[in-house]
């Protein structure tokens, strides 16, 4: 039986995300599940979650008060927040990408920078579906375990990064800059965030692996995993 892999979508941006994500799920084994505002708001019945690409996180949840008109989705905000609330309660894995590491990590108390150009001048922000950064990826992490130890290229569509590290959770890989690129917890249900878009490369191996992990994990899931306390909620 495939394991139900929830996917979070947005009503301002991420449909394509979406659809790419359901491709990668039905190639690992599962059976894609979309989530978001107006959609589908409940994760009853779901094994495993995956917090994908989209708008940015409003500040305010990671302790900035800002006045900028960013289009920021707080709809889709709040249910991604209670899905991870719901998968911590529930034991089941998740796995975010770009946004979805950086609420992951928002979610533990952690913290964004804001702008990754602004925050190292001079830095030339690289953006593009096919990869186009090299990101080097810590030794002895589930990461490495999924997708080899080796330096490994990666796409980018991104403008923001983690800046503090939430609690629980450590740096699986960095780009060659410094920026956090993956961050993963050390024990309990698999919470996996990459930066990049492992979606729209599934000709790769390395990046379907991501998927892949994902979907066993969520088939092999503990079901009497004890709750993990909340660090934030919408």
């Amino acid at each position: 039986m495939r394991p139900r892999i929830g996917i979070t979508t947005g009503k301002r941006k991420g449909r394509a995300m979406r659809l790419a994500n359901a491709f990668n799920v039905l190639l690992a084994g599962g059976w894609p599940v979309t989530i978001g505002p107006g959609i589908r708001e409940s994760f009853d019945g779901l094994d495993g979650l995956i917090i994908g690409g989209g708008v940015d996180i409003e500040a305010r949840l990671y302790g900035i008060d800002t006045s900028d008109e960013w289009p920021y989705d707080p709809a889709r905000d709040a249910l991604e927040l209670a899905g991870i609330n719901w998968a911590d309660t529930q034991g089941a894995p998740i796995l975010g990408i770009c946004r979805g590491m950086q609420l992951l990590n928002v979610h533990r108390g952690g913290s964004l920078l804001n702008d990754i150009v602004a925050a190292k001048p001079g830095y030339r922000n690289k953006r593009s579906v096919l990869p186009c950064k090299m990101v080097e990826i810590t030794g002895q992490t589930l990461l490495a375990r999924v997708a080899g130890p080796a330096p490994l290229k990666v796409n980018a569509l991104h403008h923001q990064a983690v800046d503090r590290v939430g609690s629980g959770l450590v740096v699986a890989a960095r780009e060659q800059a410094g920026f956090v690129q993956s961050v993963e917890t050390t024990e309990g249900p698999m919470r996996l965030g990459v930066q990049w878009h492992p979606e729209l490369l599934p000709w790769s191996s390395r990046h379907r692996s991501v998927f892949s992990s994902l979907v066993e994990a969520a088939r092999q899931r503990d079901y009497r995993q004890p709750p993990v306390p909340s660090a934030i909620s919408a």
